[in-house]
């Protein structure tokens, strides 16, 4: 199928063209959650033909965000472009079903504990020798074959365990508490997403596939560019913290040294340094901080406030609150929230990718699948199997679907 875009520029499905980077490849995304849903929707917006591969009991993300058409806001943000079959893989045959599917597949992406796959009888070498040229991420908490490797783990976990949360405690004199987005999840689905691709390019060459291991807590210290001061015991030498002000239009974050915004207002604003080289450190800064603070605080309108810090040459952003990022002018100007088609005769926001090619396409192509419901699409698609051999394998119980 192949839909229009409503005439209110509200997006529908939309099928990639060989104008979009993947076209043609064909994926199968056993992941859920975030750390595998994340690449697995990256690549369809790359032009990917992503299949969702769900578990009767469902994403645990159906449960997260605003439900509508039952499609759940989380959900929805993670899986949007995807198609959807839904396996009992614990029912007779079900199996024999996926590795047929695996026989077409380009990619396999999955993020279980490294012992459940080859459990079900889907390990790396049991699909390899159905697709010699298969290329499957697997993304996990602590990686494959190491001492931790039975550890389940979600973003805060590894949060904890790469120092992330305790350094924003020290840093910030605040209580330790988790980071408020999930960037152990993102960042092993972007190495994931980058091994992938490498792959591909790879088996273009040689035409082999390749099982890639990415663990959480590898990508996230791999991706930490604080590590080095606590390598090295030098947190001592980090650049001082970028402060937070108030002005008159509202806060901001000043990433300036303070001596250096200092200097900034006594050279080009003119501000006057009541403090000699006589007057002691503690109160030479005290007052310091107190006269930029009534300088910024005296900045009416926002106006006002960009053209201050771009006489000073000043790099700085507005503190804004979560849910005014819509009216973020850069993100407004790049079309980077999108609305797609709700499914309930309206439509809802959602996030777009990054890219933008100088001559390739690229984009979200459609809100999200209900479990199962491509179910006789994909069979057809991918394995020419009918409509009696779909009905056999619902009846079968290997074939589930939502009532829509």
């Amino acid at each position: 199928r192949a839909w229009e875009p409503l005439r209110n520029g509200t997006l529908t499905i939309q099928q990639p063209n060989e104008n979009y980077p993947l076209h043609g490849l064909k994926v199968l995304d056993f992941s859920r959650v975030l750390a595998g849903p994340f690449a697995g929707r990256m690549l369809s917006d790359l032009g990917a033909d992503v299949v969702k591969v769900e578990p009767p009991d469902g994403d645990v993300t159906r449960l997260w965000g605003r439900n509508i058409a039952g499609l759940p806001g989380y959900y929805h943000q993670q899986n949007a472009g995807k198609r959807n079959i839904c396996l009992d893989l614990r029912a007779p045959r079900a199996v024999d079903l996926v590795k047929d599917l695996v026989a077409e597949a380009d990619i396999v992406i999955e993020n279980y504990r490294p012992d459940v796959m080859p459990r079900l009888g889907l390990g790396y070498d049991k699909l390899q020798a159905v697709n010699p040229g298969l290329i499957m991420l697997s993304i996990s908490g602590f990686g494959h074959g190491g001492p931790e490797s039975h550890r389940p783990a979600y973003a805060p976990i590894i949060h904890a365990e790469a120092g992330l949360m305790q350094r924003q405690a020290n840093r910030g004199g605040i209580a330790t508490t988790d980071l408020p987005l999930s960037v152990a999840d993102t960042n092993a689905s972007l190495h994931g997403l980058v091994g992938l691709l490498a792959a591909v390019i790879m088996r273009q060459r040689t035409g082999k596939g390749q099982h890639i291991d990415i663990a959480m807590i590898d990508a996230t210290f791999a991706t930490d560019d604080q590590v080095q001061y606590a390598l090295e015991d030098a947190e001592d030498t980090a650049p001082l913290p970028n402060d937070i002000w108030a002005t008159g239009a509202g806060p901001i974050l000043l990433s300036a040294d303070f001596r250096f915004l200092w200097r900034q207002l006594i050279k080009i604003m003119g501000v006057n340094d009541p403090t000699s080289e006589n007057t002691p450190l503690p109160e030479k800064i005290a007052t310091r901080r107190a006269i930029v603070a009534d300088y910024l605080l005296a900045l009416e309108d926002w106006t006002q406030v960009e053209d201050t810090m771009q006489a000073m040459n000043l790099a700085w952003g507005r503190v804004r609150e979560p849910g005014d990022v819509v009216d973020q002018p850069t993100l407004v100007a790049r079309g980077a929230i999108v609305q797609m088609d709700d499914r309930a005769g309206g439509s809802r926001p959602l996030t777009q990718s990054p890219y933008r090619f100088s001559g390739a396409s690229s984009g979200v192509r459609g809100p999200a699948p209900h479990r199962g419901e491509h179910n006789a699409e994909i069979l057809h698609q991918w394995l020419g199997r009918d409509n009696g051999e779909v009905g056999t394998f619902a009846a079968a119980g290997i074939l589930l679907h939502d009532e829509e």
